[in-house]
């Protein structure tokens, strides 16, 4: 079912709808107006909110066609860039591909951290591993290629870029991310002993540092 030009809404099995945005700009704005929506009680009651890069799955919903019906009037400003918590992650930018990405962008090595930690960022949407947030706000003349060959092993707390994205590896996993630089300690971005155990949770502004040879820690 298409709800206009902007969105289109689709039943997933009796109880959830999927809704389809065209880029990743206005999915996080209608994913903000969800939340703003549900906070103040002004839309039907929705028991899990999922954001992907271009779609939101709203689960828990008890009439998804009406749910539907109704979006096509809803009025969805685009996300404020001061909006919600900022976490600092403070980074030592050491990673084995700070060369090679330096040189796609141009610059010396030593100029990364400064332009990496220059812009403000996002959690879109999280996946691949729980705690593993995908982060927007990355210019487009610094978007740079997955690796050509994944490593089979990315170490916890690697900093790392692909594409728009950039990210924080929360574990260790395979990966085939650009990894420029390292979180310090890793430690806060997954506990699943804390009410939210995603510290880089959908929404969420996120601000890199540039840490010092010392041990730091994560300010949100």
């Amino acid at each position: 079912m298409t709800r206009g030009p902007a969105l289109t809404a689709r039943p997933v099995g009796r109880h959830a709808l999927l809704v389809e945005l065209p880029d990743a700009g206005r999915t996080a704005a209608f994913h903000a107006e969800v939340l703003r929506r549900r906070a103040t009680g002004t839309m039907p009651p929705v028991e899990e909110v999922v954001p992907g890069a271009r779609t939101v799955l709203l689960d828990g919903v008890g009439d998804p066609e009406a749910l539907a019906r109704g979006l096509a009037d809803w009025q969805v400003p685009p996300a404020a860039d001061d909006d919600g918590e900022v976490v600092e992650i403070p980074v030592r930018y050491d990673g084995p591909d700070l060369a090679e990405v330096a040189a796609l962008w141009g610059v010396a090595p030593d100029e990364v951290a400064a332009l990496h930690s220059a812009h403000a960022y996002r959690v879109a949407f999280c996946g691949f591993a729980p705690g593993f947030g995908y982060l927007t706000g990355l210019p487009e003349e610094l978007q740079v290629p997955r690796r050509a060959t994944p490593r089979t092993r990315v170490p916890a707390g690697a900093v790392a870029l692909a594409g728009p994205y950039s990210a924080v590896y929360p574990r260790a996993t395979p990966g085939g991310w650009q990894l420029i630089g390292t979180m310090p300690d890793p430690g806060p971005l997954w506990d699943p002993g804390r009410e939210r155990a995603a510290l880089l949770a959908p929404g969420t502004r996120v601000r890199f540092v540039v840490a010092d040879a010392g041990p730091a820690a994560v300010a949100a």
